[in-house]
């Protein structure tokens, strides 16, 4: 499940996986940055909002760091045993943050995470997609800003845009979901799809 900040993910994927045990499935959620306690050490350090010197490259470095261990210790062993599995982010989130609302670009972003992620990709990546404004309004009438949350709207008009672009290149895996619809369609939408793949498995 991606998406910009505030796009409501966590809901999405409470309801996804309700859905998916009603199926008969065992289902796993984990989130990114996390998952996991070195995963989570890590993400201590990358949200610190203490720390705004951070470089773009460090940044990259910590999350496919995170990501890494997260796939070694807990999504992989997962898919190897059958079990569905349901994550807050993943790759496509270092794709947009920091390929390309920091700069970095994709292709070097997606060559240093081929390493963390290994075999695994989502067989399917639904992509909430929320004007920045709405998503960052939402977050400041929840709760204290994390260091990526309080970039400024133009950084985060840029990661909507860039989740936007990438829908646009991986049109057969990303499905883009209008995250003003109300919850309940939004979550129709996601069943019918989820449905057509367990379908075909």
């Amino acid at each position: 499940m991606e998406g910009p900040d505030g796009s409501g993910k966590s809901t999405q994927i409470a309801l996804i996986k309700e859905y998916l045990e009603q199926e008969g499935k065992d289902v796993i959620i984990t989130r990114e940055p996390g998952g996991n306690r070195i995963s989570e050490a890590i993400r201590e350090i990358i949200l610190n909002k203490d720390y705004t010197e951070m470089s773009p490259v460090t940044e990259m470095m910590l999350y496919a760091s995170a990501r890494a261990q997260l796939i070694a210790e807990v999504v992989g062993p997962a898919i190897d045993a059958g079990k569905a599995v349901i994550s807050d982010r993943f790759v496509d989130s270092s794709l947009v943050y920091q390929g390309m609302a920091r700069g970095l670009g994709v292709d070097t972003v997606y060559e240093i995470n081929k390493v963390a992620i290994g075999k695994y990709m989502p067989d399917v990546t639904f992509l909430l997609d929320l004007p920045a404004e709405v998503g960052i309004s939402r977050k400041k009438d929840q709760k204290e800003l994390d260091r990526m949350e309080m970039e400024s709207l133009e950084f985060h008009k840029k990661v909507a845009e860039g989740y936007r672009s990438l829908a646009d290149r991986f049109p057969d895996r990303i499905k883009t979901v209008d995250a003003t619809l109300p919850i309940d369609e939004i979550c129709g939408i996601i069943k019918a799809s989820v449905k057509d793949i367990l379908s075909s498995i």
